[in-house]
């Protein structure tokens, strides 16, 4: 299916019906999620985090390729491949059309990228993130809001994303915030080529994780979120500092956020198996998210409204 008004650089250079990414969700976006992304029309990224194997790789790859073909991606956090690169070796090996390098310089990685035909994105939180991946030789960028669910700046979406596509020639996408028809026609009305959605799709059968995170998105408002690290300092997972990560709120962020436990105590409150006690990344979209929905009626109710809508605007 065409949807002329949602046809943007992004759509004519992957080949897909829709300029809607899935997010590279370390811990969520599995093969299953990735399959039905992209088969609705989208591009589903593969979150291969530090703890992923190179063997989970290639066995999330076949699943994503079963459902929605060759149209996939795989997102990576730059910073952990600096102390070592095989997930980046096991990325490369399954061919995907893009490779997310973000939270980090990509510039030891975009050649070996772009040697395999993929190209090459990073996510963007500051206009100095943006001049480091511009000289690394990215191939677009996206410009990541703090309302994003997950590791983010501190910047909100739309002046960011104004600020980047001031500052740039590269093709921009836009993360952070869009849940809805309204937020993808928004931000491509605003000049951005696509956007990359996360939160949206939280609430989907098809993610991995916890069970309860499900429920807990569903009940969740948009001002239940925090920004904090004290999830990272629970669990050992260096994220370098100056990226903390938005969360449901729950009774540990309202014990150890902000609270300054050392990361001991922390790792012996914390529960994954326990709501209360265990993490739930999500953005501040988090009260447009009111029902389980399968991800792929999601991306297309996307796609739909946002078309509807920039159809009315060019009346």
């Amino acid at each position: 299916m065409r949807h002329v008004a949602l046809e943007t650089w992004l759509t004519r250079t992957l080949g897909i019906e829709v300029p809607i990414f899935g997010a590279p969700m370390g811990g969520r976006a599995g093969g299953t999620l990735v399959g039905e992304v992209s088969k609705a029309g989208g591009l589903g990224l593969l979150g291969a985090a530090r703890y992923a194997t190179p063997e989970w790789v290639a066995k999330e790859t076949a699943v994503a390729r079963s459902i929605g073909g060759d149209a996939f991606g795989i997102g990576l956090m730059t910073w952990a491949l600096d102390d070592d690169d095989a997930l980046l070796d096991a990325a490369l090996a399954e061919n995907p059309r893009v490779v997310s390098l973000s939270f980090g310089d990509p510039a030891p990685y975009v050649e070996r990228v772009h040697a395999t035909g993929a190209l090459v994105v990073s996510q963007v939180n500051t206009i100095d993130d943006l001049r480091v991946v511009e000289a690394a030789g990215v191939d677009f960028v996206i410009a990541q809001g703090g309302e994003a669910g997950g590791h983010t700046g501190r910047i909100g979406t739309l002046p960011l994303l104004q600020e980047i596509l001031e500052a740039t020639a590269l093709p921009v996408l836009a993360a952070g915030g869009i849940a809805t028809g309204r937020g993808l026609a928004a931000v491509l009305a605003a000049g951005a080529e696509g956007a990359m959605i996360g939160t949206a799709l939280l609430a989907s059968p098809e993610t991995i994780g916890p069970e309860y995170a499900r429920d807990k998105l569903i009940a969740a408002g948009s001002a239940d979120t925090v920004y904090t690290s004290v999830f990272d300092q629970a669990r050992s997972q260096p994220w370098p500092a100056r990226w903390g990560g938005r969360a449901l709120s729950n009774e540990f962020t309202s014990r150890w956020h902000g609270a300054g436990a050392p990361d001991a105590e922390l790792a012996t409150a914390y529960d994954p198996a326990n709501p209360d006690l265990g993490v739930v990344y999500a953005g501040e979209a988090a009260g447009l998210v009111t029902s389980e929905r399968p991800a792929g009626a999601v991306v297309r109710r996307i796609a739909a409204d946002a078309e509807r809508l920039l159809h009315r605007f060019a009346e």
